[in-house]
């Protein structure tokens, strides 16, 4: 008879981390995914998860964290009944709008510490009110001076033919008025599997691109893979695809010059948002006085294979 060993049950910090942390988000620009079990806050790290919250909850954050150092003092304040100079006795209030003022560093004048005991907790109010307000300036200037990619992406991936060969490509576009430099683009699929014992997994394909580096991208880049004998996705049709639990996965990084950083920018694609037969109508065309103009609100437009096409199919700017 075939033994099972006990199954323990799980320790207390485990449900509270299961219940806490069940499907936490992870994004990186519009790239997401869902992950359990995952610690949402760690103490070590607290850098790491201000940065990491939306406006408002960093909002959120900074309100709660200003009024709860200003009740701890204004508790401490009431400990010993006449530490503040004209504050009336037991009014809970009085302390907390000086405690308020104290962490501020603004005095009115109305109410002071009056004694050692108020003397003590003021002066180590003042040192927490000059690290609070340090360390959050800090933390809004990086929130505020952290660079933006905008960079837009087409809403639909296509396989068509090109040159004789059936090719999948994606056009994404810079949403910036500013020209971005050094452009590097991968593109990568997830496909499930079963090795020969059955076992079921995912695996991640690099999708070797035709060009992955662009010097300079001022418009549009439509990012293009040859599917050709060594391509996961040689034979593959829209059922095919589904089948396989495909999905498309693009990162892209540049160098915003303007802002003198670097950006980065990932996005994802189902099976079912890859169009067949079809490719990109023209996005940039030349106006009258000879200039380059793309028309990034055509970025998604879709026409015929087999229609005719007279703009520049380049890939720095198709």
């Amino acid at each position: 008879m075939q033994q099972h060993s006990p199954r323990l049950p799980p320790s207390a910090a485990t449900r509270r981390r299961h219940r806490a942390d069940d499907a936490m988000r992870v994004q990186f620009g519009a790239f997401e995914l869902r992950k359990r079990a995952a610690e949402r806050f760690d103490w070590r790290d607290p850098y790491h998860f201000a940065l990491s919250l939306t406006w408002p909850r960093f909002a959120l954050a900074f309100l709660l964290l200003n009024l709860g150092i200003n009740v701890l003092f204004a508790a401490l304040y009431l400990l010993q009944p006449g530490s503040i100079a004209n504050a009336r006795p037991g009014r809970f209030s009085d302390v907390f709008f000086f405690s308020m003022e104290t962490l501020a560093t603004v005095g009115y004048g109305t109410m002071s510490p009056a004694t050692l005991y108020g003397h003590s907790v003021a002066a180590a109010e003042i040192i927490a009110g000059m690290a609070f307000t340090a360390i959050m300036t800090g933390l809004t200037f990086v929130r505020f001076s952290r660079p933006k990619p905008k960079i837009l992406y087409a809403d639909h991936p296509v396989i068509a033919t090109r040159n004789g060969r059936p090719t999948l490509m994606l056009r994404i576009a810079n949403g910036r008025t500013g020209m971005l430099i050094d452009a590097r683009a991968e593109l990568a699929a997830l496909i499930a599997e079963r090795t020969q014992e059955g076992q079921f997994f995912r695996r991640i394909h690099d999708l070797r691109l035709q060009r992955n580096r662009l010097h300079m991208f001022p418009l549009t880049w439509t990012l293009m893979h040859d599917i050709d004998e060594q391509s996961p996705l040689h034979g593959r049709d829209a059922a095919g695809l589904a089948a396989m639990d495909f999905r498309l996965f693009i990162a892209l990084k540049a160098h915003d010059y303007v802002l003198g950083a670097d950006i980065f920018d990932a996005k994802t694609y189902f099976a079912g948002d890859i169009v067949f037969g079809m490719r990109y109508a023209d996005a940039v065309s030349i106006d009258e006085q000879g200039r380059t103009v793309a028309d990034l609100s055509r970025l998604s437009l879709l026409e015929a294979e087999g229609a005719p096409n007279f703009g520049g199919a380049a890939q720095g700017h198709a």
